[in-house]
């Protein structure tokens, strides 16, 4: 590497430490532990960070991508902009996951909508889990 790169990098490296992450530094050594990986330079530890960060960015990038090509968003018709509220659907982030090599499935407890799991609750179907938490009626 010649002089001009080494000060990038020394720069950068510099920069590192007083960076305060999004994913913090806690967060950084608990995965990295459960990974096999043990460092205690913080430089690395928020090298780390800041790839993870990046990764989240452009999943969600991604999966946004998805679903402007989900609902037809694209050039504008008439001239006229509208404004679509943009919802990001499991299937979006499943698209945009699984061009990273990460495959992701539903639980088998998922619910479509939140007044699904309302309903079944109230029905008396609730799971097994839930079930044992309430008390016995009396």
């Amino acid at each position: 590497m010649d002089r001009a790169g080494d000060k990038l990098l020394v720069d950068f490296l510099s920069f590192l430490a007083d960076y305060v992450p999004t994913f913090p530094d806690e967060l950084v050594d608990y995965y990295a532990a459960a990974a096999g990986f043990q460092c205690s330079d913080v430089g690395v530890k928020r090298l780390l960070s800041v790839a993870a960060q990046k990764f989240v960015a452009e999943i969600a990038s991604d999966a946004m991508q998805y679903c402007k090509m989900r609902q037809g968003v694209g050039g504008s018709s008439s001239g006229a902009k509208q404004q679509r509220k943009m919802v990001l659907s499991h299937d979006d982030l499943v698209s945009a996951l699984k061009e990273y090599g990460v495959e992701m499935r539903r639980p088998e407890y998922f619910a479509d909508t939140s007044s699904a799991g309302a309903a079944a609750g109230a029905a008396g179907n609730l799971a097994p889990s839930a079930a044992a938490a309430a008390p016995p009626d009396q």
